[in-house]
């Protein structure tokens, strides 16, 4: 991947996380041995899991546009909100066409079937479905364009992107960054998602990937289960996780899956 000029570049965010701070030292984490459970009940728990937590977001977006529409808005705040609204009744039929589709592969196999995945419209997607509320934040999110591919699920793959940038995003102070892209090592390929964030202190990243877990218990925003979800998709899937972090400073969360040449 190559690097972006300019303070946003990801060598200046590697330098981020790398470099030793007032704050905190740098924390780095990655996920042991993906657990051995690609049996069908898990695969659809995971499912189960994705239309609660990510169809969520979607029905929120509608209820805001519902609710300002109720206030007599008569301007072209009015149009943008009803095309917002549109936009988020589209994300929420194209997941429940993928869901059902994924069940039915299921049904007939009962296994995950991996295959050539193009990442970047996999990236792409992931910020365009966070760059709404990330604008609401002030923040900036990018992609840096790839030819990579990887072995792995398009639907699964897709979920863990989504997850990530929404919990960069969520972390993130108002006038961050998010930036995601990825970089070849060797025969695999880590897919990055860095931000300039609040970081993760040590002792919590052990317990970052369970179930109802927060960064910041004091935030009442979501489930906490979007990090569970990347776990067990990537568990399914075979792919590892890596967490860089420093407190206050950003983190990087990491996916590394084979690659294709």
């Amino acid at each position: 991947m190559s690097s972006m000029s300019g303070q946003f570049g990801l060598p200046v965010l590697h330098r981020a996380l790398s470099t030793p701070a007032k704050t905190g030292p740098t924390v780095v984490w990655s996920t042991p041995e993906p657990e051995n459970s690609k049996g069908g009940s898990d695969f659809a728990a995971i499912l189960l899991a994705i239309a609660a937590h990510d169809l969520r977001q979607p029905l929120q977006m509608m209820q805001h546009t519902h609710d300002a529409l109720g206030r007599g808005i008569r301007t072209k705040s009015e149009l943008k909100l009803l095309e917002s609204g549109k936009t988020a009744i589209e994300r929420m039929d194209h997941q429940l066409k993928e869901l059902l589709g994924a069940l039915l592969l299921l049904h007939r196999a009962g296994r995950i079937e991996l295959s050539t995945v193009r990442v970047d419209p996999l990236l792409r997607q992931a910020c365009h479905e966070n760059r709404e509320i990330a604008s609401q934040k002030d923040i900036s999110v990018r992609v840096v364009g790839t030819g990579a591919s990887v072995v792995s699920d398009p639907l699964l793959l897709g979920v863990i992107l989504r997850n990530l940038v929404s919990n960069a995003v969520k972390y993130t102070n108002p006038g961050g960054r998010v930036l995601v892209g990825c970089r070849h090592f060797g025969p695999t390929v880590r897919i990055d998602v860095l931000d300039t964030g609040v970081g993760i202190v040590g002792a919590t990243m052990p317990r970052l990937f369970e179930a109802l877990t927060r960064l910041d218990p004091e935030r009442s925003d979501g489930l906490g289960i979007g990090l569970f979800i990347v776990r067990k998709a990537a568990d399914l899937l075979g792919h590892r996780i890596d967490v860089s972090s420093a407190p206050y400073r950003g983190s990087r969360f990491s996916i590394v899956a084979p690659g294709v040449d």
